[in-house]
Formats: C-alpha cells, structure tokens, sequence
C-alpha cells in the first residue's frame, strides 16, 4: 500500500484551522518543555477533567503560559504498541507514524475523531505563543523518503512546529535543506552544519539544533564539586555555534529528575523488574549527605540550593534551556532513573509539590525565565565574542575570579565569574554571576564599572531572586564574598536607576 492511500485513509474529517498562526520563535528565545502526555497529567493531584489526554494538556496550557514555556517537546505520542517489549510506557519503538496516539485521547474508544483533539491542543497552543514539538523514533533501517514523507505529513495535517528525532541518524541533514521544511525545527545529536549548508552559507534563521547529553554531564559534574569541571562548565555555558541552535538541559526522561539528582547517588530501579540491572549507572549526582528523603533541615536547605544553582546553569547559559517536566516543584520517581515500563505514580507527575511547599522553587524558576527572556544579552542568536569589538571597554562576555579579568580554570578550582556586557545586545547594563561551587567561601573581584554605574545583587542562591525594586547595593564595589555552593547574580547599572537600601549583602546557609 502506498503512503499515499495510507494518508487518504487517515483523513476522516476537515479541520478548521481557520486563524492558526505558528509563533515561529526562534530558537535562542525558546523556553522548552518536555513531557510525557499521560504522565503529565495522569496522577489525580493534577487536577483536570481529563487526566493523562491531550486534552488534559490543554487544560494545563495557562500553567505553561504562566511558567515562562513557549515550546514544548512531547515524547512519543504517536500510535505505538504499549506492549511490544515488557511495558513500553514511554513510545520508543516501532509505530504507526501518522495518527495521534488514540489512547491519549480522552474520547479513547468511541467513534469520535480523536485526532481533532490533538489539533485542538495544537491550535490553543499556537493562540498562546507555545510551540508543538514532537519527538520521533524510527529503527535503523527506515526508509529516508517514508521518515520525510511522515514527518511532513505531521507539519501539513497537525501544524507541528518541529520535531527531536531519534533512533535513524542522518535523516535530519537531509531535511535540513528541504523546502518542505524550511519553518521546521529539527533536533537530533549533532549537525555537520558546514558540510550540510556550505562554509559561506550558513543559515541567519537556525532551524537545526544539537540535542545531546554533553552539556548535563559537564554541568552536573560541575554542580557537585568534581575536580577538572569548571573548564568544560566554562566552555558548555558559553557555547553558542553557527548554523545551529542548542538545547541544553541538566535533567531529561531517560535519568534522574533534577530533584533525585540532588538526593540519590545510586539509582533505586527495583520496581522495574530487572533488579535495578537496568538504567544509567554514571549518574554525576549528590545526594547532599544522605541518600533518598531526608528531614534534616541543613541536607534539605542544601538540596534547595543546589537545585537553585542548576537552575542558574541552565538558565543563565547560552543555547536553548530545555526542562523536564515537574522540575520546577520538585517533582521525584523516588531515585528511579529509568521508568520506561512503570506507567504508574512513580511516572506520573505529582502536582502536589506545585501546591505545597516547593512552589517557592516554582516561584524561583518563574522569575528566573522572567530575568533570562529580559536581558537578551542572555540568549544571543550567536556566540558572544571574549574581545572588545564594540570598543566600549568590555567584551560580550569574560571569565574572573579571586583576580578580575582572570578565569583561573585550573582543574583544582570550583569557582568563576561570568560577566555579560549588554551593548552587546543594546542594553546598558553590566550582568555577573559569581558561581561558587567550593564547599568553602570565596571572594570573587569584580570588575571596575564606568562612572556613575553600582553593582547591586539581584539574586542568591541561599534566599533567592530580589524584586527589582528590592535590589540591594553592594557596599563594596571591588569585589562580593559568595557562601560555598551558592550562586550570585549581580547588575552593574546606573545608580540613579537604582532604589537605595541600606541592607547589604548577607551569605546564608553555609555548607
């Protein structure tokens, strides 16, 4: 049977897609967010009418809204076999490419159209400024104009934005340069991007993406104190190729949640069925001092922190941020790094952390996307420049320490300043972010800032981010004392811009 009479089959009825707008973003203004579609909203804390659906997605797009989201990344959620090998509960595997998955519907079992479902969840997305993309597995051996075919049949019939495929490689170069998607944003491991575009040629608009694990190694190696850490951090946060985008991410499905990689240092997969055999073994985490839950008041005020830093990490870094669901209130599967067949509430997210104590980590995470989307010498289009090509006295971005101007990146140290000029971007200010990930306090110097300008701290790590108008001046302009594992975030601006205080900078919560 041809793809074609294979296509005619699956369209039962026309859709309205009457005003549908893609938001076209690009991709260094991007916020993603991965989730699973069932486990989204499956556990009854979530509160919605139609749990575990693209529906109950839907139900959840103001929440999206409100966080800072403007893309997400759904895994699998096309029609597979839930029982192909023991419990397929995430989708990677063989599958019936073209439809929606029919279980994830909430009409599941009548003869209603349920893929106007997930094009309804397509269009309010759009409506909203959110972006759809969908990850894709296809097996070795998968015919390169079958994959075209059905991922552009995804773009013309479901208005998907772009897609993370997985499994085949190589598929997405040759996409890369095809008409058909040229508003159509790929992810995969890696893109040869002159080889594919030409040296002369590289695209202005970045549709391709790199999407690996080289960055979460590298950050979380540096977020738990490893020797020989900071140079590879140093590179990683400030990497921002040509030609391609960049999604970085510190937590994703196949691994510990951010929240278990700051509690366990062994994986804990025993409701898996295969004697915790099975999973990442390297899992670059710290549990603070105890393994699992904990109600020490000093290893829980740790974790806090060091989740805080992450955040910071990814946030504040270079290339596209890209968060697991249910990180940003703390969400745990209880030190399980590898849920692939558990479809249950150790999967499932428990939206009860979002109304119980750790919506202050929500809060945090909101305002941090908020600080990242204000100052776009952020999330630059290209890789900001260590020289002074402006001529106004600073680089784009530049490395110090315990000496200004001077990263220090030997393997022993823990600790760098990152400073940001933001003429780079037509902005005024100065930002620096003193990371200080030593189990011991550090002085970082600070640069000398042009007449009339004031560093004020912005936010800390052990207390969290300042309102705006609740900004504190530093008391001394030549450097800040920074607590062991904490990070600080400095704005270098004109004083009179600037509310007085008489409050100075206090280091909590030593560790």
């Amino acid at each position: 049977t041809g793809l074609q009479h294979i296509k005619g089959l699956l369209k039962k009825l026309q859709y309205n897609w009457k005003n549908d707008i893609k938001p076209c973003i690009n991709t260094e203004d991007i916020i993603l967010y991965k989730l699973h579609t069932r486990g989204f909203t499956m556990s009854k804390s979530s509160k919605v009418k139609h749990p575990g659906t693209f529906k109950g997605i839907s139900e959840k797009i103001n929440y999206l809204k409100k966080t800072g989201i403007n893309a997400v990344l759904l895994m699998p959620s096309y029609e597979f076999e839930e029982y192909a090998f023991n419990f397929n509960y995430w989708g990677y595997g063989k599958g019936f490419y073209f439809l929606p998955k029919a279980a994830y519907s909430s009409c599941y079992g009548s003869c209603v159209d349920y893929t106007v479902e997930f094009k309804d969840m397509v269009k309010t997305m759009h409506r909203l400024g959110i972006e759809v993309l969908m990850e894709f597995y296809f097996p070795e051996g998968c015919s390169p104009r079958y994959i075209t075919e059905c991922l552009q049949y995804w773009v013309q019939e479901y208005h998907v934005d772009g897609f993370h495929v997985r499994g085949v490689q190589g598929i997405c170069n040759l996409m890369a340069t095809d008409p058909l998607f040229a508003d159509t944003k790929l992810l995969n491991i890696y893109f040869p991007v002159e080889e594919i575009y030409g040296k002369k040629n590289l695209p202005k608009k970045r549709m391709v993406a790199e999407c690996n694990d080289g960055f979460m190694i590298d950050v979380r190696r540096f977020l738990k104190g490893d020797e020989e850490s900071l140079k590879a951090f140093a590179e990683r946060m400030r990497r921002n190729p040509k030609g391609s985008g960049l999604i970085n991410y510190i937590a994703s499905h196949d691994g510990f949640t951010l929240c278990d990689l700051v509690s366990y240092e062994e994986r804990h997969n025993e409701d898996n069925g295969e004697q915790n055999r099975d999973g990442r073994v390297q899992n670059y985490s710290w549990n603070c001092g105890e393994e699992g839950k904990s109600r020490k008041k000093k290893i829980l005020e740790l974790r806090n922190r060091q989740m805080k830093n992450a955040w910071c990490m990814l946030l504040l870094s270079a290339g596209t941020p890209m968060i697991l669901a249910g990180d940003e209130f703390c969400n745990s599967q209880l030190g399980n790094n590898n849920p692939y067949c558990l479809d249950n509430e150790i999967s499932w997210l428990d939206w009860k952390g979002y109304k119980s104590g750790n919506s202050e980590m929500f809060r945090f995470v909101k305002d941090l996307i908020a600080f990242r989307k204000k100052h776009k010498i952020l999330h630059m289009g290209q890789e900001l420049s260590m020289t002074d090509s402006l001529s106004c006295g600073f680089p784009g971005i530049s490395y110090h320490s315990s000496s200004a101007w001077y990263g220090e990146l030997d393997g022993q140290n823990r600790k760098i300043g990152v400073m940001y000029c933001g003429k780079y971007a037509d902005e005024d200010e100065l930002i620096y972010i003193a990371y200080n990930m030593h189990w011991m306090e550090h002085t970082f110097a600070l640069p000398a800032l042009p007449g009339g300008y004031r560093w004020n701290v912005a936010l800390d790590t052990s207390e969290g981010i300042l309102e705006e108008d609740k900004w504190r001046l530093l008391p001394d302009s030549r450097q800040v004392q920074v607590s062991s594992r904490t990070v600080i975030v400095l704005i270098g601006r004109k004083h009179k811009d600037v509310k007085e205080s008489n409050r100075t900078l206090h280091n909590h919560h030593k560790a």
